[in-house]
């Protein structure tokens, strides 16, 4: 059995773990803040970028009433939106920040951005895509300030398919900044403005056209790292109602973005193979184990949507679940489209275009889509840099995933630290090699528990015998 170390009190537990934080930054080689040139050039940026309509020949669509719904305390706003229902469907404007006017191609911001790929997310602070004043402030779609943005136009029908789609550059103004739980309770309450509460006709309808065209959302309850008394919390609950109402907004974006490319023959794609036919029936076979078969004459995707989520069997079946979802990648194209353009998850093709702001290939969607779209030619700049893309955000994918999983288990291993030989309740999510991987019930800890023989779904108890918060490494054994 391993050595039992000395219960820690919180305040060092929270000390170890500010120092295990820093570690991982130096481990990961990520930068501490932006070169002097890239800070100039985005002061410079920022007071030269003209959002006067005039000035800058830009469609004036500050009538109009955009509203912007985000995580509390978010400031870098990418995407702000107006849906007014019509007697046929609706019409849904949906603007991006345009953050392509504040970067010189070529110049120091876009070599760090391309440098970065994207912003990163840990317990002890983001790491930034673009400098703040920027991303935060002169680009971010603030509420009532005038903002350029990439506008998307759809005129929807009575399933909220789009009939025509447009794309131009325009600026607005936002008027409100909603959060996901004030925006959910305002929609529940009835309090909420047209656009907040026509986007319940239009989730519901999105869901309809997805599982149609056999894709399959997830949404796995996520576990979040909350900010607590000067610590850190766990956090593991299932998304909003309002959450997937809103993604599906920006999957109809980023179908569209696909179509756009696609039939001009030029951009770049998010892809994801097809599972294969031996995985599907390994996970098929687990849901008949699990107690909650997966039926022949059901999609998967239906079959996803349909599971009572706070079950441990259906807990079981989601962690099964995201291992069909892998290979996600990015196919650039200047010519012949990719022999497969799909994203299996989603059931077409579909481009990342709606987080500029906060992800390097969405800048190359946008004014690529922007230009083919009005009839124009591709800028060269973008046109000459796309086979790069691929790589670069490979690279950065890497870094935030090895980012996000050690951050969690540093905060996780903080928590359980001076619990040593407390016995918790767990959930078996499924076999690991000589092991299981399995939840906690409370804190919402995953670990794998070497030795460990139980079906996936199985409720067990387990020991903490040890914990290393600057490795992120919890030992716990089953306990009879």
């Amino acid at each position: 059995m391993p050595a039992r170390r000395p219960r820690l009190a919180p305040a060092q537990a929270h000390d170890e773990l500010v120092e295990s934080l820093a570690h991982l930054r130096e481990e990961l080689e990520l930068p501490a803040g932006f070169p002097a040139d890239v800070e100039a050039e985005a002061q410079r940026a920022a007071g030269a970028v003209s959002a006067d309509p005039a000035t800058a020949e830009l469609d004036d669509l500050r009538d109009i009433e955009f509203l912007t719904i985000d995580p509390a305390g978010s400031t870098d706003l990418d995407q702000a939106l107006h849906l007014e229902r019509t007697a046929t469907g609706a019409v849904l404007h949906y603007a991006i920040a345009d953050l392509p006017a504040f970067v010189t191609p070529g110049g120091p911001i876009d070599a760090e951005a391309r440098l970065r790929g994207q912003t990163l997310y840990a317990a002890d602070g983001r790491i930034p895509l673009h400098p703040v004043v920027i991303s935060e402030d002169a680009a971010s779609l603030l509420p009532d300030q005038d903002r350029r943005a990439f506008v998307w136009r759809f005129v929807l029908d009575d399933g909220a398919r789009p009939v025509e789609t447009t794309l131009r550059r325009a600026v607005i103004r936002s008027r409100a900044q909603w959060t996901y739980v004030d925006a959910q309770a305002a929609i529940d309450a009835g309090s909420a403005p047209p656009s907040l509460e026509a986007l319940h006709w239009f989730g519901q309808e999105r869901l309809a056209r997805e599982a149609e065209r056999g894709g399959a959302s997830l949404n796995v309850p996520e576990t979040r790292i909350v900010a607590d008394d000067g610590g850190h919390r766990l956090e593991r609950d299932a998304p909003l109602v309002l959450e997937d109402w809103n993604a599906q907004v920006s999957l109809l974006t980023g179908m569209a973005a696909a179509d756009i490319m696609l039939k001009g023959r030029v951009g770049i794609l998010r892809t994801m193979p097809a599972a294969e036919a031996d995985d599907v029936a390994a996970f098929r076979a687990q849901t008949v184990a699990l107690g909650i078969p997966w039926p022949a004459d059901l999609s998967y995707g239906d079959y996803l949507r349909g599971l009572e989520r706070d079950s441990p069997a259906a807990l079981a079946i989601l962690d099964a679940a995201a291992g069909l979802f892998r290979g996600a990648g990015y196919a650039a194209f200047d010519g012949a489209p990719p022999a497969d353009p799909l994203q299996a998850a989603i059931g077409a093709p579909y481009a990342h275009t709606t987080a500029p702001l906060r992800r390097l290939v969405d800048r190359w969607s946008l004014v690529i889509c922007e230009a083919l779209a009005n009839g124009r030619e591709v800028p060269v700049w973008a046109r000459e840099s796309l086979a790069s893309l691929p790589k670069i955000m490979a690279r950065s994918d890497g870094v935030a995933n090895r980012l996000g999983a050690a951050t969690v288990d540093r905060v996780e291993a903080a928590l359980l630290s001076g619990h040593e030989g407390q016995v918790f309740e767990a959930v078996v999510l499924g076999l690991r090699g000589d092991g299981a991987r399995v939840q906690l019930m409370d804190p919402p800890v995953t670990a794998k528990v070497a030795g460990l023989d139980a079906a996936a779904g199985a409720t067990v108890r387990l020991r903490l015998e040890s914990v290393d918060i600057d490795s992120g490494t919890v030992v716990l054994e089953h306990s009879e």
